[in-house]
């Protein structure tokens, strides 16, 4: 598990039924390629979050696969329409087996 991993999330309160909403997400993680070296010259193995899901009442709104190419911190906005009340489930996969979750609930 990479050290310092946070997820953020950033999803209105409320609104109305089917508005389309901006929801934001940024996770804090170093990203490591496994391409690099420590200071004794052993390499750094590889650690990415791979894969970002984002669902609304058990319903996928967004699955995105990364490759090692991606920046630390990866930061995803996107627009979701809100039918009904309801909790969005974000969730990050990392290389190690790594889960990351954040819950965040609206109302309409």
């Amino acid at each position: 598990m990479a050290s310092g991993v946070k997820p953020r999330v950033k999803v209105p309160k409320s609104a109305s039924a089917g508005e389309a909403i901006t929801i934001k997400t940024l996770i804090s993680h170093p990203m490591e390629s496994g391409q690099r070296k420590d200071g004794d010259g052993n390499p750094i193995p590889r650690s990415i979050i791979n894969r970002f899901t984002c669902e609304f009442n058990g319903q996928s709104v967004i699955d995105v696969k990364m490759e090692p190419a991606i920046s630390t911190n990866p930061y995803f906005e996107f627009e979701a329409t809100v039918p009904e009340a309801g909790e969005f489930a974000f969730t990050w996969y990392d290389d190690d087996g790594s889960v990351y979750n954040d819950n965040k609930a609206i109302t309409v």
